[in-house]
């Protein structure tokens, strides 16, 4: 970890005086750029920063309407966008326009040192077709498939940006996530994959059924100001290091924010995490699950994730969700949330589950190595309304138990209090919630301050333990 600290601050280092300090990333930086703040969160503060550069103009401005593209919301314009992207980056990297106008578009690739900018009144829309979506490698559900390119992609890029405050709206006659019929999964909205220094800013997405925005293999990216509409999950943020998703607004219809890093022996192999992510000063609302879930695929790590200054107004089920299962591996450590508001949660503020969340993968991770390693989840300065249950924290596997948890100055109505179970070094201190039924504080098997007066919750109410993963007949080799 410290030698990883120390190539990080010499990658900065040499960025700031390099060629990423170029015109285009000061281009970047006007749109909103600047180095993360400090959590003011107990605990590691998130290592991401972005380079600096001076302030000043891009060294190139191309305009879509200079290529062909008509912007008649009829006509399609793929060929000529997608010109123009291409000839502005062979050129060393500038500024895409799209004037006002409706843009009707396929699938279109990124290039380094490139913003694409959607100007006010301007609207990029996905084609309605199928044809005009590349089949290609996808990360679906947390394994590598043959699948549909996003609407909006770019792979191996480096200083990219999509700016508004124009809008990005997927096509309504895509929907659902898979093809039921080639079983390939659909279009994402935007997917950048194994990129570098990316800045989404100030601009209004829309999608379907399919995730909206799904950086993969990803670091140092930025959403910023985002207004994200989704009939799926809003972002979906997969084995990516350095994020900051802040300012952003979502209305979705399932986990507004997700954090994964892959499933089963695959992604275990493979071996990227996600890994320091500050999530701060967003509006959730979310009409299926949760306003921001944690795994479920988690097979190479999630780690250091800070959120605060957050509002989740609706969840249909936990407005907090982290959850795993036997088979996936790896961990989920160091996680701290502070000063949120929660209202609208169908069923409760916070949950954690490491026996069954999820679909088993086809090659799990065998035994005990295959049990995530849960530790350090810190919740402080949390307000909520009406909420059935606080807290649901009684499905953690006993053999991996979690290593420290604090609830600490949480405060407002519940149905319901805390219940918890297979914890180690609890730290439970200023709870203030009422209306609830029964006791505040059920435990079994836990360990820690603040457990005075708590009420044992009975075996008969504990989770079903799941079967153990047995080891497979040959070990599972990449193919």
């Amino acid at each position: 970890m410290a030698n990883d600290g120390l190539k990080r601050r010499n990658f900065l280092k040499l960025a700031a005086q390099s060629a990423l300090a170029a015109p285009v990333l000061a281009s970047l930086r006007n749109l909103g750029m600047a180095q993360a703040a400090t959590p003011k969160v107990p605990g590691p503060a998130p290592k991401h920063s972005l380079p600096h550069a001076a302030a000043s103009k891009p060294k190139l401005t191309l305009s879509v309407r200079d290529y062909g593209a008509t912007g008649d919301g009829k006509t399609k314009d793929t060929a000529a966008v997608q010109q123009t992207i291409d000839r502005c980056a062979v050129f060393g990297g500038g500024e895409v326009t799209l004037p006002a106008g409706d843009y009707l578009c396929g699938a279109l690739t990124l290039r380094s040192n490139t913003v694409l900018r959607i100007e006010k009144d301007a609207s990029l829309l996905g084609s309605p077709d199928m044809t005009d979506y590349p089949i290609t490698e996808v990360r679906w559900e947390g394994r590598w498939i043959k699948g549909y390119s996003a609407f909006i992609s770019a792979m191996d890029g480096e200083n990219i940006g999509i700016a508004g405050p124009g809008k990005i709206v997927g096509s309504p006659a895509i929907r659902g996530r898979v093809d039921r019929k080639t079983q390939l999964r659909l279009p994402a909205l935007i997917e950048f994959t194994s990129c570098k220094n990316v800045l989404v800013t100030d601009c209004f997405t829309s999608c379907g059924g399919m995730w909206s925005i799904h950086p993969t293999y990803c670091e140092n990216i930025t959403f910023k100001n985002v207004v994200v509409h989704s009939g799926a999950d809003g972002i979906d943020v997969d084995s990516c290091k350095h994020v900051v998703i802040d300012g952003c607004d979502f209305v979705t219809a399932d986990d507004c924010i997700s954090l994964k890093s892959g499933r089963g022996a695959e992604a275990y192999t493979i071996n990227r995490l996600t890994e320091d992510v500050r999530i701060a000063n967003c509006t959730f609302s979310d009409s299926n699950f949760a306003c921001i879930g944690i795994g479920s695929e988690t097979s190479a790590g999630i780690r250091n994730v800070h959120v605060e200054h957050c509002k989740c107004t609706n969840a249909r089920s936990f407005a907090i969700y982290i959850k795993s299962r036997p088979g996936r591996a790896a961990f989920i450590e160091d996680i701290y949330m502070n000063d949120i508001d929660v209202s609208g949660a169908k069923q409760g503020f916070l949950r954690f589950n490491t026996l069954n969340s999820g679909k088993q993968d086809e090659f799990p991770v065998a035994g005990d190595e295959g049990i995530p390693t849960v530790r350090n989840f810190h919740f402080t300065n949390i307000r909520v309304v009406d909420v059935p249950i606080l807290v649901d924290g009684r499905e953690v596997h006993p053999h991996k138990p979690l290593e420290g948890l604090t609830l600490s100055n949480i405060s407002g109505t519940c149905g319901k209090g805390i219940f918890l179970a297979n914890i180690h070094h609890a730290d439970i201190r200023n709870i203030k919630v009422t209306g609830f039924a029964g006791a505040l504080l059920n435990i079994n098997n836990v360990t820690g301050v603040g457990l005075t007066g708590a009420t044992k919750i009975a075996e008969a109410d504990m989770p079903k333990m799941p079967d153990p993963v047995l080891s497979p007949e040959k070990p599972y080799q990449l193919h």
